[in-house]
């Protein structure tokens, strides 16, 4: 109990961290809004971009102490997130694919961890864990070959976390895992050619036969029944529960979207006429007011479930404890309705602003692209995530996804 009572202040402190984090990041903003469309245009984020962020510590919050990252809860990877989004949606991708990506590889064996973070806590990380690779044991670990799409950060990252199906010598599947493989043992296809999420460089990712140690591969199935929780005593970052991380992070980057939507069209508003009307100023209109309160309002319905949800992720992991199915399948529930949020608040105010809002040159369109594409990643379609949380309250017992 006295590890878990230190392991509760070192949270506040590394909350106090984050907190420094995201205000570097905000002094960063005018930058990264610079370069968005830029990056738009060459599908991958701007080198000066990338290494003020790193410079920042955007890309440490995630990664272990004892090298020299923050260690930080879901609250601090949201925060970060949706920071680097108020400027730019696909730059924001990018960090928040590497950061929990170094949240997964920091549940890997000490050495695993001691490799991939050998040059520093800014290391930049790929992945994907759809298991669409295969892992056959030989001596000293496995053959591993696959191709793993949508690998978001592809284009920046030194290691990638890859999911494959570990098989016996007749071909049977006998575990689902996560390998990690660095830069000179995979190739980066270029297949990201979107309407949104354009900067993220989410590419394709091929290893060919390659070998990979043992202590480089950690199997998905024990991680997502809890494993984590008693083989991390010392960090309640890492004793938090896998499926619930993974689905949550994602939403991170839509809160910053939606403010950033929210603030576009506030500024405009005193000084832009409500075209074919008799106002001179959007601002003045009853109607417009009423949408932009609207749309507020949602947005913070979307940070209010998405807190809650990481509130109660950590609150399970500084006790040491994996939370129940109803209550795993309840965050993705929470999930589900602030992505729902932010893409309803987002209509709202493209009602609001008018058709100029589609406007090459108005970052709004570039939002509402970046937001719709990133709302329809596999791991947290609102559907999905309701149906699982429907299914738990129920007590239906078995369930659409292999991950809760």
């Amino acid at each position: 109990m006295t590890s878990l009572r230190s392991s509760s202040s070192e949270t506040v402190q590394n909350q106090a961290a984050g907190d420094d984090v995201v205000a570097r990041i905000r002094e960063l903003a005018p930058l990264l809004r610079r370069n968005a469309t830029q990056g738009e245009q060459d599908r991958r984020v701007a080198p000066e971009s990338i290494a003020a962020l790193q410079q920042a510590g955007a890309f440490r919050i995630a990664v272990p102490r004892r090298h020299g990252g923050l260690e930080s809860s879901l609250r601090g990877l949201l925060d970060v997130s949706a920071a680097v989004a108020e400027a730019d949606g696909g730059t924001s991708w990018v960090v928040t694919l590497s950061n929990v990506n170094a949240w997964a590889a920091s549940l890997f064996p000490g050495p695993a961890i001691d490799e991939v973070f050998a040059d520093g806590p800014d290391t930049i990380l790929s992945g994907v864990v759809t298991p669409s690779g295969t892992a056959h044991k030989v001596d000293g670990g496995y053959r591993v070959s696959g191709t793993w799409a949508y690998a978001s950060a592809s284009l920046h990252s030194s290691w990638a976390a890859c999911g494959v199906l570990v098989q016996d010598e007749n071909g049977e599947t006998v575990d689902q895992a996560m390998v990690m493989i660095p830069r000179a043992d995979y190739r980066v296809e270029d297949t990201w050619h979107v309407a949104g999420m354009r900067a993220s460089g989410s590419n394709t990712i091929v290893a060919a036969d390659v070998f990979v140690p043992e202590h480089r591969v950690l199997s998905v199935v024990a991680g997502a029944t809890g494993a984590n929780v008693a083989d991390h005593p010392e960090s309640p970052s890492y004793r938090s529960a896998v499926a619930p991380m993974l689905v949550m992070v994602l939403v991170g980057p839509q809160l910053g979207m939606a403010r950033a939507a929210l603030d576009l069209v506030l500024a405009t508003a005193p000084s832009k006429a409500l075209a074919y009307t008799t106002f001179t100023r959007q601002a003045d209109s009853v109607a417009f007011q009423l949408l932009v309160a609207e749309a507020a309002l949602t947005i913070d319905t979307a940070h209010l479930h998405a807190y809650r949800a990481a509130d109660d992720v950590q609150r399970y992991a500084v006790r040491g404890e994996f939370p129940d199915l109803t209550a795993r399948a309840r965050i993705r529930g929470d999930a589900a309705i602030a992505l729902r949020s932010v893409n309803k608040a987002l209509n709202i105010l493209l009602d609001a602003n008018g058709a100029g809002s589609f406007a090459e040159v108005n970052a709004l369109q570039r939002i509402w692209r970046d937001s719709n594409v990133a709302a329809r990643h596999a791991f947290i379609l609102p559907q999905v995530s309701l149906e699982t949380y429907g299914k738990a309250l129920l007590g239906v017992t078995e369930h659409i996804a292999a991950i809760v």
